[in-house]
């Protein structure tokens, strides 16, 4: 059991208030990040807790009748209820709706495709509910476990492996390759086949297998269109799926000042690197392959996103780059307070900020991000 920073806010949020209605927590996050294991660990400090999971037939039968006197036989004298794969139940946010409004219960639901689940939950639990997200573990999460290894180790560990729980309990790097490749044959093919939005998931695959070939540049659709035999349209739809799957992450490029700035494009990271190994059947050690600093790259820009997520930080996430090629990998926007990363595998790149953006954005703060300081800009 690791440790997950996002537990004191969750638990937090749960306390019931005396005299005051129920109220309900929303879960999002990939499969296998640790959702169930959490939720599993949050009765121990809470009474009358009852939990259901979704991917039971029963369960859902029971939760998807819509009537207050049927719940409320349901829930009996339990104060705390978890839902756990909360998506498969039909109309589940009505049926938590009628719980909250008339009896004092919190309610936590979780489910690994956001849009499924919020899909079922906006309308219904609009002003009702708090969302948190569970990403896979963050390096916080995780240092501990390597607290008597180097961070050189850590860091080759989990750029070559990712950052899934499952990935750390393991011990044997083939133990830890097989996980992986059936990660992506149970878990994500099963997802693709189960959405009638993707009419051909040997397609997204393919889509999936360019991107990982192209992590941390420009991505014009029109050409992963036409590489794919597909529209334009289609593979919008696509990258809009994976990206609410947690399988990828859209950032788009930053303007304030400048006419010159870029800022209708994106570029796609993945919410895993080791999910992108998988991919590529590629599991090498870090100082035998060509992409290590794509990488690099790709993992620093997920723990600054999930840094800012596990603390409660609306923070948004961009690149920057003029149209005559002057560029920083990531710009964080927190409460108006711009910091700028820009990743170099090798310790010995000297790099300062371009003119351009030191000039337009004098108050921004600069860092250059290595595999050598990363532990302290992670901290």
């Amino acid at each position: 059991m690791f440790d997950r920073t996002i537990a004191p806010a969750l638990l937090e949020q749960l306390k019931q208030v005396p005299g005051q209605p129920g109220a309900a927590v929303i879960l999002y996050g990939p499969r296998q990040a640790g959702k169930t294991t959490l939720i599993r660990a949050l009765p121990a400090n809470t009474p009358e807790a009852l939990m259901f999971t979704g991917d039971d037939l029963y369960t859902q039968t029971l939760l998807q009748r819509h009537e207050h006197e049927h719940l409320k036989r349901v829930i009996g004298n339990a104060r705390l209820v978890f839902i756990d794969e909360a998506q498969r139940i039909d109309n589940i946010g009505l049926s938590i709706k009628l719980l909250v409004d008339h009896l004092p219960i919190q309610v936590i639901a979780s489910g690994s495709a956001s849009f499924e689940l919020a899909d079922r939950l906006a309308e219904p639990l609009t002003g009702r509910a708090r969302t948190f997200h569970l990403h896979p573990l963050s390096w916080l999460e995780l240092a501990d476990k390597y607290r008597q290894t180097s961070p050189e180790t850590a860091l080759n560990d989990m750029l070559r492996f990712g950052m899934y729980p499952r990935m750390h309990t393991l011990e044997s790097d083939q133990a830890r390759e097989e996980y992986a490749y059936d990660y992506l044959n149970h878990y994500l093919y099963r997802d693709l086949l189960e959405f009638e939005q993707v009419k051909k998931p040997k397609k997204v695959v393919d889509l999936l297998i360019l991107l990982a070939h192209q992590m941390g540049r420009e991505v014009a659709v029109s050409e992963l269109a036409k590489s794919l035999g597909l529209s334009q349209r289609t593979v919008e739809s696509y990258l809009d799926i994976l990206a609410k799957m947690f399988v990828l992450i859209n950032v788009r490029g930053f303007a304030r000042n400048l006419r010159k700035e870029v800022t209708k494009t994106s570029r796609f990271y993945f919410c895993d690197v080791g999910l992108r190994n998988a991919l590529i059947r590629n599991f090498t050690s870090l100082n035998l392959r060509g992409d290590a600093g794509e990488l690099f790259e790709n993992w620093f820009v997920m723990e600054r996103i999930k840094r800012a997520s596990n603390l409660r930080r609306h923070t948004g996430f961009y690149f920057w780059r003029t149209y005559d090629q002057k560029e920083i990998d990531l710009i964080e926007d927190c409460a108006g307070q711009l910091s700028a990363f820009e990743c170099k595998w090798e310790p010995t790149a000297r790099a300062k900020a371009p003119a351009e953006w030191t000039a337009a954005y004098p108050q921004a703060d600069y860092t250059v991000a290595t595999r050598d300081n990363w532990p302290v800009l992670l901290g």
